[in-house]
C-alpha cells in the first residue's frame, strides 16, 4: 500500500522458499505479538541466496520499476504487505501517518537502524515513529542525506534480515 493508501504490486527477487506464508503459523511462536510475522532473526523460510540478497539489500533493485512507474519513490517510509498494514493499523495510533507520502526504497527508519525483524509491537513502533518523523520533515535536503547513509548502513548490515 502506498500513497493515500493506494494498492500497487511491487517488484523484489524472491528470497523466500516457495509457500513461505504457510510456514507462518509455526513461526508466529517465535513473534512477541500474535499476528503477522513480518522478519525474524535467522528466518528459517529464506533460501541460501536469498539470505545474501536481503543482507545486501540487493532484493530491493527490482523496486526501481516501482519508482518508475510511480508508486514508490527513492526515499519514504518502507512498504509492508497488507497484512501487517491491517494488523499495526489498528494497534500503532501513528501508523496511516507513513500513507501521506509515497513510500521509499529506503528511509528515514532504515538508516537509523530500524530494518529488519520486528519481533514486538514496540520494534514496530520504533519503525513508524521514525517514519512519522520523516513525513513530517520531508524535503530534497533529509532526502539527500538519507540516500547519502543508505550505502553506510547497507555495508553496515545492523538489523539486516
Amino acid at each position: 500500500v502506498g500513497l493515500n493508501k493506494r494498492s500497487f504490486l511491487i517488484y523484489k527477487f524472491r528470497t523466500m522458499v516457495p509457500n513461505a506464508d504457510k510456514m507462518l503459523p509455526e513461526l508466529e511462536m517465535l513473534n512477541e505479538v500474535a499476528g503477522p510475522v513480518f522478519k525474524i532473526k535467522n528466518d528459517p523460510r529464506m533460501t541460501p541466496i536469498g539470505r545474501l540478497l536481503r543482507a545486501s539489500s540487493i532484493d530491493e533493485l527490482p523496486q526501481l520499476f516501482n519508482v518508475l512507474k510511480g508508486d514508490m519513490s527513492l526515499v519514504g517510509p518502507r512498504p509492508h504487505a497488507l497484512a501487517h498494514d491491517a494488523y499495526y493499523g489498528s494497534r500503532i495510533v501513528n501508523y496511516n501517518r507513513r500513507f501521506a507520502v509515497r513510500p521509499g526504497i529506503t528511509g528515514w527508519a532504515q538508516v537509523n537502524g530500524a530494518r529488519g525483524a520486528t519481533p514486538g509491537l514496540a520494534d514496530m513502533q520504533a519503525r513508524i515513529d521514525l517514519d512519522a518523523w520523516y513525513v513530517e520533515h520531508a524535503g530534497l535536503g533529509l532526502d539527500l542525506l538519507i540516500l547519502a547513509r543508505t550505502p553506510l548502513e547497507v555495508l553496515r548490515q545492523r538489523n539486516a534480515a
